[in-house]
């Protein structure tokens, strides 16, 4: 079992997060309703961004894409659809694009935390890692009390393999977020590939209290067996 960096996808439930726990079907149904909608009401801004919100959420990126291309042609300040845009075209590897929509917003809501992160992370996925590097950097100095900044920070240093400093920011990620599991089993993945799998062991044992079923563990604890650490 291989466990992914944190990256991305955490600050879109910022919004979004009204859909979690619906099914697929469901999604679907609601989509259509808002489709429906938007085709009564053309003018209507709000229903096309609700409309966009359920095209992410079922991963249409282009079709989300072209809804916040019909708000911003509206009102290019519209701070909500540049920042999803972004997404939507970092999704489509519009790297080009995406950063254009995020620097624009930034020059709207200068210094915002959203704005910021997703910047630093499209620079990440677009190979800017000193740019990526810097932002995070100050990103985690204006908000020193986020575990999503450090715990974002942890992720890129897991991917370009700096990680015994990816070990400390997840560290400081789950000291001011004690109950996110994420992060628990991010370190944990982090220490195995330290070697240090007493401490990976610890962290597992942390997420078991923390209420994830033991067995959904069995393939990290059985990477926990051999003793020692590196």
């Amino acid at each position: 079992m291989r466990l992914k960096p944190f990256i991305v996808l955490l600050f879109l439930l910022f919004i979004l997060s009204e859909v979690y726990g619906q099914t697929y079907e469901e999604m679907k149904d609601s989509l259509e309703a808002a489709t429906k909608l938007c085709e009564k009401f053309p003018d209507d801004n709000d229903l096309r961004l609700k409309k966009a919100s359920w095209n992410i959420m079922l991963e249409q990126w282009s079709y989300a894409q072209r809804e916040y291309d019909i708000v911003l042609s509206r009102d290019p300040s519209n701070v909500a659809a540049l920042y999803y845009r972004a997404f939507t075209n970092e999704k489509q590897k519009r790297y080009k694009y995406a950063r254009q929509d995020y620097e624009r917003m930034l020059k709207i809501v200068p210094g915002n935390f959203n704005g910021q992160l997703g910047l630093a992370l499209l620079n990440q996925t677009d190979m800017h890692y000193t740019e990526a590097m810097d932002m995070i950097n100050l990103l985690v100095q204006q908000y020193p009390d986020s575990a999503v900044a450090y715990a974002a920070r942890a992720g890129m240093e897991q991917e370009r393999g700096m990680l015994e400093l990816a070990e400390y920011d997840y560290g400081e990620a789950m000291r001011l977020s004690p109950d996110n599991t994420d992060y628990i089993l991010n370190r944990v993945d982090v220490r195995l590939q330290l070697g240090r799998r007493n401490e990976a062991r610890e962290d597992l044992e942390l997420a078991v209290k923390k209420g994830i079923p033991r067995p959904a563990l069995d393939e990290l604890f059985a990477k926990c067996v051999k003793k020692g650490r590196k």
